[in-house]
């Protein structure tokens, strides 16, 4: 399955240390990121990331598109809930194309580890039906 991983700066850490916790589960799924998450997930999991551009440089419209033509299966993105909309217009974007394309979307840790336990046992195989 192809996972598509995004951090808002002040969450960078986190997604760093789920990323560590969950290594054995996500080295069987296909990662993608934007760039600086991507890099900073790879620098300490060894995992390889396809990296889209950086957030603030496109990088979650990129997101946004492979979302659109069905290209990623799960989502998490650990975002900060109280960040100035002006300061992360991607946000919405993605929280809205998720929920019309029918994408599961962790937006915080409790929801990713939910997500990411599912995707071990095998219960978002109905994702294989939608390709």
């Amino acid at each position: 399955m192809n996972i598509g991983l995004i951090a808002h700066d002040s969450k960078k850490k986190l997604m760093q240390n789920f990323c560590i916790a969950y290594r054995g589960i996500l080295s069987k799924h296909s990662l993608y990121a934007t760039g600086t998450t991507g890099r900073l997930i790879e620098e300490v999991t060894n995992l390889n990331v396809h990296k889209y551009l950086a957030g603030h440089l496109g990088g979650g419209q990129q997101l946004c598109i492979d979302i659109e033509q069905n290209q990623l299966d799960l989502v998490i993105f650990l975002r900060e809930p109280d960040a100035p909309k002006r300061l992360d217009p991607a946000s919405s974007p993605i929280v809205r194309v998720c929920d019309m394309h029918n994408i599961p979307l962790a937006t915080n840790v409790a929801t990713a580890e939910l997500l990411v336990k599912a995707l071990e046992r095998g219960d978002l195989e109905w994702r294989e039906m939608y390709k």
